[in-house]
């Protein structure tokens, strides 16, 4: 008698497993990460209105519901004077903003994406005049970027 009972048992567990909706197993994944790819030229000129942009997706689909989008812009050496630019959703997880640079500098340009419960940053640099990005500057912003694509 025992023994039945435990096949009950077993085979009912199973059967209520097998009816959890699709919805709840879900949840008790990890969820797919947001991912970011800010683009911005390499060089512009003194003056030049320059247009900054990101596409944010997840899973590969656009994410248009981002909670933030903000540029981080400072010039090369002079991070704790660095200026946030909110962005302007264009629709398809599409987001720009125009800056001007008045000054012949290098400078780093950081995207802060929070959207879905999670965060992004992703960093790139610009050359503005006759200035240019120093080589370890384009070495680590490119193994950052390989860095992210891993994780």
């Amino acid at each position: 008698m025992k023994k039945q009972m435990v096949w009950f048992m077993m085979i009912l567990v199973f059967m209520l497993a097998a009816c959890t909706p699709k919805e709840e197993q879900a949840e008790n994944q990890p969820p797919v990460p947001i991912e970011a790819a800010l683009s911005l030229p390499e060089k512009a000129d003194l003056n030049e209105e320059v247009t900054i942009s990101t596409v944010v997706t997840q899973d590969g689909e656009p994410v248009d519901d981002a909670d933030e989008v903000k540029y981080e812009i400072w010039k090369e050496g002079l991070k704790e004077d660095s200026e946030m630019l909110d962005a302007v959703s264009e629709g398809d997880g599409f987001y720009t903003v125009e800056k001007m640079f008045n000054e012949e500098a290098a400078y780093y340009v950081q995207v802060h994406v929070t959207a879905r419960n999670m965060h992004t940053m992703p960093k790139s640099a610009i050359a503005i005049g006759n200035a240019v990005i120093p080589a370890d500057v384009k070495e680590e912003i490119t193994d950052h970027d390989m860095e992210s694509m891993d994780h």
